[in-house]
């Protein structure tokens, strides 16, 4: 979205007929049946501002409390890293340090199931579907689960991923800043080798998240505690990239994904950055994929990320402005399904030289702003 497009939403156009440099009938909003504004027939914005990062510290606290976020998405620190989940006391541990600040926590992140590849991750029985390890992860995401119920943290977050968030390469951003690139094409080509997972199609993919999902969805019922997957980054074809099918990476995966052992508990960590790389047209499609979801309440919450590109081939991590996706546009969407949970800008890009944390929490704070900004605008439009 461009800068003119911007104040256009926040009364710009409005302004300019009071002064008459606008026909009435172009600045005034467009009526409904009935004659109410059409914007008026929709819910108001619940929407919030939202971010995620590591553990929560009182440096990281006082950073996130210093820009008004909302709510945070973080994780206590696991004192025994033998143990695969928290115990209510480091829970509570986590929950003083963000009282100290005033800030919420809504989701915590689990200590499995991260995004990242095979091959790095350290606890990789669930998906390789290698017992017993696996069994003992299964029972430590439970109790993650029980841990979140006892300490009124409502959303557990997660990921099943084999190849983790894949890109080619980087590439030069705005100003000092690098992008992430991803070409299915150059990629394959550079033959990479197989992970330590194999070959896995996608009917074996698809048994291991059946079998996660059938001792975890229960639990998630009892105790009320919704589970957020995140969809897989990007998506593939179906040959697959290092031998992996992808399932979670098209929208027909994902609607089959959280139709399995139907529940309001399960549901997915929307990250509009990752389902606009499996769309061919993301700004046209994603309207509808929102509404698919949204519709269904099996948004828990949104990482409001940008592309330029499409699915196969795209320039990933850039800043929400100026990236082929009409942020105010899909806003709407989301005010429309009812959406009340958080917006959380994701993969900021990074500065050369700045170190990787510190540099991209600079960027951050433009993004914090600037989704503000389209909050609180949506929100006063009438």
């Amino acid at each position: 979205m461009d800068r003119r497009k911007f104040f256009s939403v926040t009364g710009a156009g409005a302004a300019a007929a009071a002064a008459g440099s606008l026909p009435a009938a172009e600045a005034a909003p467009k009526k409904a049946a009935g004659g109410a504004c059409a914007s008026a027939s929709l819910p108001p914005l619940k929407a919030r501002l939202g971010h995620q990062f590591g553990s929560l510290t009182d440096q990281t606290a006082a950073w996130i409390a210093r820009f008004g976020v909302d709510a945070v998405c973080t994780s206590p620190k696991v004192t025994d890293p033998t143990r695969l989940y928290p115990t209510v006391e480091e829970m509570k541990g986590m929950l003083a340090i963000a009282e100290k600040h005033k800030v919420k926590v809504e989701l915590v992140d689990s200590v499995l199931l991260t995004s990242s590849n095979i091959d790095k991750e350290k606890n990789p029985g669930i998906m390789l579907a290698k017992s017993p390890e696996r069994e003992r992860e299964i029972e430590a995401f439970q109790n993650h689960i029980r841990t979140c119920a006892a300490t009124g943290i409502r959303t557990l977050k997660y990921n099943m991923s084999l190849l983790g968030v894949v890109r080619l390469e980087e590439v030069p951003g705005r100003g000092d800043t690098m992008y992430n690139r991803w070409n299915y094409k150059d990629a394959v080509a550079k033959n990479p080798p197989l992970t330590r997972a194999g070959i896995v199609n996608a009917e074996e993919f698809w048994e291991r998240i059946d079998y996660f999902l059938s001792h975890i969805v229960p639990v998630a019922n009892e105790y009320k505690v919704r589970i957020a997957c995140h969809p897989q980054d990007p998506g593939m074809p179906p040959e697959g990239y290092r031998g992996i099918d992808n399932v979670l990476g098209t929208m027909d995966g994902l609607k089959r994904f959280v139709g399995m052992h139907e529940s309001p508990y399960h549901g997915l960590n929307f990250c509009q950055g990752t389902v606009s790389e499996d769309l061919y047209h993301p700004n046209e499609e994603l309207p509808d994929i929102i509404r698919w979801f949204g519709s269904r309440k099996k948004i828990f919450n949104v990482h409001f990320r940008n592309i330029r590109g499409g699915r196969n081939d795209f320039v990933a991590e850039m800043f929400p402005d100026e990236g082929d996706v009409d942020f105010v546009k899909m806003l709407k969407v989301y005010r429309e399904v009812g959406y009340e949970d958080l917006l959380m800008p994701d993969h900021a890009p990074h500065v050369v030289g700045a170190g990787s944390e510190w540099g991209a929490n600079e960027n951050f704070a433009f993004e914090f702003g600037y989704i503000r900004g389209l909050i609180q605008a949506e929100k006063h439009l009438v």
